[in-house]
């Protein structure tokens, strides 16, 4: 990619003329190459002009299971008939859909009517989906009824003929009509599709893009990958989130394959690697934190993967010199549309396996950004600042206006940005070196990144405290010793009340996205106070991160963890090191004391380190408890013993 030019900002000057005092040396100022021309076709004229000329060509590949570009047009068209009476360009359609052939086929539906996609995932929690259709003017959902709110499930239902086949695909699926609430907010004009982001009110904030915006990724990304007919683009991402839209339509648009995961190849690294050969795929988007684990292990050396875009989390280590495909550091927020900043890696390059986080690169054609002081004017090469970006990746906005107003800025007098006129504050702390390749550094504010997914632990506290037993909840993020971050919930309960852990949880999920349910929840009097009396968050942090048991957590035997075999003796201790919990029973399960696929994926990983025995994930996630997981573990260890051993 074509290495960005770099700018030297006149000294600012204020509405009477004068100059202010510029930063010494060069400014924190990065712009990318111009935008290619083509950038200003529509996203789904580029789908259309491949179905035209090449109809037989597979646009998705699913197992033994193919259809073509004819195929997804057809059936798009079918859809958008049966929806046009009742869905109107610019409305919202929340689709409840995981990756599969019916999924592609409703995206290139509602781009056909002119509708805003607003992806949900396939099991959205039900609170959540009713908060969602409640504040945002959502005409319909699109999805397995069985996995709708009762709002919706008791609404009207139009069937929808979606392709039924395939490893993620559902056998009924029906656009439910019910009426949004009387405050519900719409999609602003031009908008292409909406996602939602954490919001610090206790309900999600939804981000509206338009389809420039998201074809200029595009471009990118088609001119970066190289992807064309005959390859193969996964759809690996998680719907619900927002690098989705760019692998989705990536290969609608270059005339490629795409080639939907089995959800449980996702978080397990040994699957996925596997899956990455068999389905031949040769362009993956994929979270940070699900291809982190496979940069430790021996490079499989019989992909036909050519790129690898990883985001959504800090990178803490670079491919080693085994590894065969680029791999693409990306950053962006959903609201500078998917990615707006990358940084490539090869096996050769002489960092090539060192264990250092590296930069988050340099900016894509079209987008300008900024480091920047606290009054929004840019910071001098090498200081510390918050990362603004501009140009044409910006998103519409926030569907709460007053949101936009206050996180989309006008470029503050006197900075020369040419052709930029709105600036998003991203809240990440960055550092621009003399090399123009940022250095991502941490958040300004108290959100967190958990699995490549941005949260709110405002939201999280407000999902516990919607249960009337509950008094109060602060959440906490400590950071563990090897880099990754987990939620710690501190609740206190009502007068009278008896709260636990496995009573709260459920409800709390039905509120919150997978990667935002705390891995620990403790039950407290009273919370810790500063001199100012306010919460002393930074006790309770400190608290979380030395693993301090919960209340009714019972002692361990000896000096370890309780267990009487090798099975049971392991996955205490690991469970209990990754839930930061220094005491854990086997009679808990583990997504009840906390565990979430990211945290499942890293358990399968510990337990083939010290004991040589591979589970499955859906093995483990299928555990009623983890006395049951220790057994899996015992007999495969015993099974490997020689006879009389």
């Amino acid at each position: 990619m074509t290495q960005p030019m770099t700018a030297r900002t006149p000294a600012p000057t204020t509405a009477s003329g004068s100059r202010l005092p510029a930063p010494q040396g060069s400014l924190s100022i990065a712009r990318g190459p111009a935008p290619a021309t083509e950038g200003t076709r529509g996203v789904l004229s580029r789908f259309e002009e491949w179905a035209r000329r090449s109809p037989e060509a597979p646009a998705v590949i699913d197992g033994a299971h193919r259809w073509t570009y004819r195929d997804i047009d057809a059936a798009a068209d079918e859809a958008a008939r049966a929806l046009r009476d009742r869905v109107r360009p610019g409305d919202l359609v929340g689709v409840c859909l995981d990756r599969s052939a019916a999924l592609v086929v409703t995206a290139v539906a509602l781009a056909r009517i002119g509708a805003v996609y607003l992806p949900l995932g396939p099991r959205p929690g039900e609170r959540r989906t009713e908060a969602v259709t409640e504040d945002l003017n959502v005409v319909c959902l699109i999805g397995d009824p069985e996995v709708l709110p009762p709002r919706h499930r008791g609404a009207e239902h139009l069937p929808l003929a979606l392709p039924d086949e395939g490893t993620n695909a559902t056998a009924t699926v029906v656009a439910a009509f019910a009426d949004p609430g009387a405050t519900a907010r719409s999609a602003p004009p031009g908008a292409f599709y909406a996602v939602l982001t954490s919001g610090s009110t206790g309900r999600p904030k939804a981000v509206a893009v338009g389809e420039p915006a998201l074809g200029g990724v595009l471009d990118w990304y088609r001119a970066t990958s190289g992807l064309a007919p005959g390859d193969r683009q996964s759809l690996l991402i998680g719907v619900a989130f927002d690098p989705h839209l760019m692998e989705l339509w990536a290969g609608l648009t270059s005339g490629a394959a795409l080639v939907p995961a089995p959800d449980e190849v996702r978080w397990d690294q040994a699957v996925l690697a596997d899956w990455w050969r068999e389905s031949a795929v040769t362009a993956v988007v994929a979270a940070t934190p699900m291809v982190e684990p496979l940069l430790e292990r021996p490079w499989p050396q019989d992909l036909t993967m050519r790129h690898l875009f990883v985001g959504g989390d800090r990178m803490r280590r670079r491919p080693g010199k085994d590894v065969t495909c680029t791999v693409h550091n990306s950053y962006g927020p959903a609201e500078a549309t998917v990615v707006s900043t990358v940084y490539a890696m090869h096996g050769t390059d002489g960092a090539a396996g060192t264990e250092s986080a590296p930069p988050i690169g340099h900016p894509l054609p079209g987008v300008t950004v900024v480091v920047a002081d606290t009054d929004g004017r840019p910071v001098a090469r090498g200081a510390e600042g918050e990362l603004l970006i501009g140009g044409s990746g910006l998103a519409l906005g926030y569907l709460d206006p007053d949101l936009t107003a206050r996180r989309f800025l006008a470029v503050p007098e006197g900075v020369d940005l040419p052709g930029v006129e709105r600036l998003y504050r991203t809240g990440d702390r960055v550092r621009m070196p003399d090399d123009g390749a940022l250095e991502f550094l941490g958040r300004l504010d108290d959100q967190v990144k958990i699995s490549g997914v941005r949260i709110e632990p405002a939201e999280v506290e407000a999902a516990f405290e919607q249960d009337p037993a509950v008094l109060g909840a602060v959440v906490t993020a400590p950071r563990s010793a090897d880099g990754h971050t987990r939620l710690v919930a501190y609740v206190r309960p009502a007068a009278g009340a008896a709260l636990t852990a496995d009573a709260l949880l459920p409800a709390v999920r039905a509120w919150l996205p997978e990667q935002a349910v705390p891995s620990d929840v403790r039950i407290v009097d009273s919370f810790p106070l500063d001199a100012n009396g306010k919460v002393d968050r930074a006790e309770l942090a400190r608290q979380a991160a030395a693993g301090a048991p919960r209340p009714g957590d019972a002692p361990a035997d000896g000096d370890g963890p309780a267990g009487t075999t090798p099975g049971e003796r392991l996955v205490l201790s690991a469970v209990g090191d990754l839930l930061g919990r220094s005491e854990i029973s086997l009679g808990e399960s583990f997504t009840g004391a906390g565990g979430t696929s990211l945290l499942a994926a890293r358990l399968l990983t510990v337990i083939e380190k010290e004991s040589g025995v591979r589970l499955r994930a859906p093995e483990l996630l299928r555990q009623p408890d983890l006395r049951a997981v220790a057994l899996l573990v015992d007999t495969r260890l015993a099974a490997r013993q020689p006879a009389g051993a």
